[in-house]
């Protein structure tokens, strides 16, 4: 289903040009216009899906089905020493196209221009608070 409002969608739809990587009946993948580093490639499902918030779980399965064999082809074309997954779901987190999308990002050196660290917390949460949070996150699963 298209969403007329859509970058990706019209993406999809051919409407707006892209550097196709790889196609089928379920997801369409091409080069973020960004190139963070060399062989940036986004990951779409072809059926229109905010973020993963309202993805079904069929939609979430072909789409992830897909990201290892391209994140393995931009492995083998470009060698990187690493590689980043990432998927950013509302504005806070950084999402700005509301098309649920999975950036594959290769990984050169140190300064390839993308940074993806965090500042630790664990000394903060003791076993007891751990398994409180994880149990109010489990109870919450349907």
């Amino acid at each position: 289903m298209k969403h007329d409002d859509c970058l990706f969608c019209k993406i999809i739809e051919g409407e707006i040009p892209s550097a196709k990587v790889y196609e089928d009946d379920h997801v369409y993948a091409f080069m973020d216009i960004s190139q963070v580093t060399t062989g940036h490639t986004l990951v779409i499902p072809k059926v229109h899906t905010r973020d993963i918030y309202e993805t079904p779980a069929d939609v979430a399965g072909e789409l992830f089905a897909r990201v290892p064999k391209i994140a393995q082809a931009i492995k083998e074309a470009y060698n990187p020493v690493g590689m980043n997954l990432l998927n950013n779901n509302e504005i806070m987190a950084g999402q700005s196209v509301f098309h649920l999308h999975i950036h594959i990002i290769p990984r050169y050196s140190d300064e390839d221009g993308f940074d993806a660290k965090w500042i630790t917390r664990n000394d903060e949460f003791s076993m007891e608070e751990l398994k409180e949070i994880a149990e109010k996150i489990s109870s919450s699963i349907n």
